[in-house]
């Protein structure tokens, strides 16, 4: 997948909205009357305290701890930017927090250490033992990383993992035994070159030792050549470590006849001369970043039968951390671990190897725009594959139970696989999938209102991200100047710029609208108004010609004006089965509303035309629909005139036979508790509803203003269904990420 285009003032940007940094902290209790506060805090918080004191193994039970780790750093080596201090690596620290979060579920807090002291960063960290259920070390210069990580080690009663050694070291670990497997050979056999011997390639030689590389066979190179028994220039105990008894001095001659190359150091260490001397077959690891020792076209072109991975997106085999720390610290997490030691990390490194030789689920290959299959360009999964969180974690437990650092053994390993598997958060898996089908689909996407500084942020990261062509409507000078107030100079060329003035169209366009509204009582006049200055008018005449893909609008008029000028073009109305869906992602689930943009007050008939759009739309984001319709009254009780309509509605889709499940009429608690269904054991919906299908359109927009005010759900929508054409009508209050969002739904043509 590319890396997207993105400026300085972007990344400042996302970083500071809609609040400074990348994540808060909730309440998972009440904390709302007398009586929580009394428990919560004094005096009731007495209680456990007292336990954990008599059994401090309480603390998992009682607390957090069981579930949160420190992610920990001093700032002297941040990502490839150096020593930045410890308040300049702070947004890596959150951002570390976040993917922790993010694929397995573990909470997290950053923490950055003012110093450069090893002893009094072990010191602070030790003392903050009680607190965390794991350590997770970031961004900590060698050699002092060796020291730190080890004496914490010795002293702590809880994981403690340097990411930026053993997470490279495990999914290398992991694309070496499949690339291994792929050719033949046994990493006791193979001669291994390791370039760059700072704190992720001594921990890759290390771990790859321990899993039967014989150290005669594994020659480390290093900024001043080969590390050799001998060697006095440069070196440390680390190093000398897998110092050698060879002829060899440099990395050139070390990479004759070898088998395997792991690259964590520089841009263009490799040469095309280096990968033909190698061995048949040879397996090249170019993890340097952001740029590979050699790059897979410049080996392959040389070696086609090379097997190669590097640490880039946008290229095949990526060696990407997250597929690694977030699953060993959950395992590790979940039976209360002493440690991650290197039979979990192994234990671990083959279980991702597996994934990768299962058959590819057709969610992934669609979320990475093509089909995955295990072979020489598919040997380590993909970090957005769901499986890992339901298959790395157990395997790491096992290994943690087998050698006896867990302190509580999980019983029923079946159990804690579909306990797993529930904690994936759903929203972002179908976000993405949306997000690569747009990527594929490529549309030229027109945005109406290029006169707003969030229309043209949102436009421009849509060609940024690779996601198509963006048109905006709107003049050059006024565009320009707008986006460098908004630090976006340099996107003017980068998007189409056009209107009624500038288009050869115009013409075309009046004599088509003519031709749609003369007998609705509009003159020619009228139609010159309405197509050469109405924005929403001439963008949807571009559309409807075929001069975009799809149209986003509605980000400076209220929707209900915006679908009138629409309706001008296109048959976007009730009657022609236009229907209004606005989607709510809440704390990892997604619900859809509607209609929220065109039925005033639909009878059954109308409702149930609304529940087949909606059902359609809940397919075209990859969500199989349970449908409720909704009402105050429950399978009839209490009774009312109004709720008659809900009572009905499900049965005209009784009678059409639609192929999704849908029941009603339920009050909003039945529709989405299990719990509560089930005291209706003859209710037909196997889960909660996904879809509720409210009885006016008044409700509708109550009920998704108020969880979006009230409850802070993210809003997308209203999705407008049921016409001919792509088109997705903005909220008014958008930001440039909603508008963004809404020109994706439109290139994937969802509704």
């Amino acid at each position: 997948m590319p890396n997207p285009k993105f400026s300085r003032e972007e990344a400042l940007a996302f970083h500071l909205e809609p609040t400074p940094g990348k994540f808060e902290v909730t309440a998972t209790v009440p904390m709302t009357t007398q009586r929580d506060l009394s428990l919560a805090y004094s005096p009731g918080v007495a209680v456990p305290c007292e336990e954990i004191a008599r059994n401090p193994e309480l603390a998992y039970d009682y607390t957090n701890k069981g579930n949160l780790v420190a992610v920990i750093s001093n700032g002297t080596a941040v990502l490839g930017l150096g020593n930045l201090g410890a308040l300049g690596s702070k947004p890596v620290m959150e951002g570390k927090a976040v993917l922790f979060k993010r694929f397995a579920d573990v909470n997290s807090i950053d923490i950055e250490l003012d110093t450069e002291d090893p002893e009094d960063f072990i010191k602070a960290v030790r003392l903050m033992g009680p607190t965390f259920g794991g350590i997770n070390l970031e961004d900590i210069k060698a050699p002092e990383c060796f020291i730190i990580e080890q004496t914490l080690k010795e002293q702590m009663d809880i994981p403690v993992f340097h990411d930026d050694q053993h997470g490279t070291a495990v999914i290398c670990a992991a694309g070496l035994i499949n690339a291994l497997h792929l050719s033949g050979k046994k990493i006791e056999d193979c001669r291994i070159v390791l370039n760059g011997a700072g704190a992720a390639g001594i921990a890759c030689i290390e771990l790859l030792k321990s899993m039967g590389a014989r150290h005669e066979n594994c020659i480390a190179c290093d900024t001043k050549g080969v590390i050799y028994q001998g060697r006095q220039d440069g070196m440390n105990q680390w190093k000398s470590a897998h110092a050698v008894s060879t002829e060899l001095r440099t990395l050139e001659e070390a990479m004759k006849d070898a088998d395997v190359f792991l690259g964590v150091s520089v841009k263009g260490a490799v040469t095309q001369d280096m990968v033909k001397s190698m061995a048949p077959d040879p397996v090249i690891f170019a993890m340097a970043n952001p740029d590979p020792e050699i790059t897979p076209e410049d080996a392959h072109e040389v070696r086609p039968d090379a097997i190669v991975a590097t640490g880039r997106s946008d290229y095949p085999n990526q060696v990407n951390n997250v597929l690694g720390f977030p699953y060993l610290f959950r395992g590790a997490l979940d039976v209360h671990a002493r440690a991650i030691n290197d039979e979990m990390k192994i234990a671990c490194a083959h279980a991702l190897a597996r994934l990768a030789r299962e058959d590819v689920p057709d969610e992934v290959a669609i979320a990475y725009g093509r089909k995955l299959s295990f072979g020489r360009d598919y040997i380590i999964p993909t970090p957005f594959d769901p499986r890992l969180i339901h298959t790395i974690p157990p395997a790491v437990a096992r290994a943690c139970m087998d050698t006896g650092a867990a302190r509580r053994p999980i019983v029923d390993m079946d159990a804690y696989e579909l306990a797993l598997k529930s904690r994936l958060d759903p929203t972002a898996s179908i976000m993405r999938s949306i997000n690569a089908r747009a990527r594929n689909a490529q549309a030229r996407m027109i945005f109406a209102e290029g006169d707003d500084p969030r229309v043209l942020r949102a436009a421009v990261q849509y060609t940024r991200t690779g996601f198509g062509h963006a048109v905006v409507v709107g003049r050059d000078e006024d565009v320009k100047q707008k986006l460098e107030a908004a630090g976006l100079g340099d996107a003017f060329d980068e998007i189409e710029i056009t209107n009624a003035a500038k288009t050869e169209h115009l013409e075309e366009y009046k004599s088509f609208l003519y031709g749609k509204l003369q007998r609705r009582g509009f003159d020619q006049q009228d139609i010159h108004r309405l197509a050469a200055r109405d924005r929403h008018v001439f963008s949807a005449l571009m559309l409807a010609h075929g001069h975009g893909d799809g149209l986003v609008t509605g980000a400076t008029r209220k929707s209900a004006h915006v679908l009138d000028r629409i309706n001008h073009v296109f048959d976007a109305d009730a009657e022609h089965g236009a229907v209004g869906v606005t989607t709510l992602l809440h704390k990892g689930r997604i619900v859809m509303i509607t209609d929220t943009l065109v039925h005033e007050w639909p009878d059954e008939e109308d409702l149930a035309n609304i529940a087949e759009r909606a059902a359609d739309v809940a397919r075209g984001l990859g969500i199989e629909p349970r449908v409720a319709f909704v009402s105050f009254s429950t399978f009839g009780y209490p009774r009312s005139e109004r709720a008659e309509k809900m009572h009905r509605a499900p049965m005209v889709l009784e009678a059409r036979g639609v192929d999704f499940e849908f029941e009603g009429e339920m009050t909003v608690d039945v529709a989405l508790n299990k719990a509560a269904q089930d005291y209706y054991p003859f209710q037909r919906l196997t889960g909660p509803a996904n879809i509720l299908v409210v009885p006016a359109r008044h409700s509708a927009s109550i009920s998704t203003k108020l969880m979006q005010e009230m409850a802070g759900a993210t809003v997308i929508g209203p999705i407008l269904a049921g016409i001919d054409k792509s088109i997705q009508i903005c909220s008014s209050t958008s930001t440039a990420s909603d508008i963004l969002n809404m020109a994706v739904l439109a290139a994937c043509k969802v509704g």
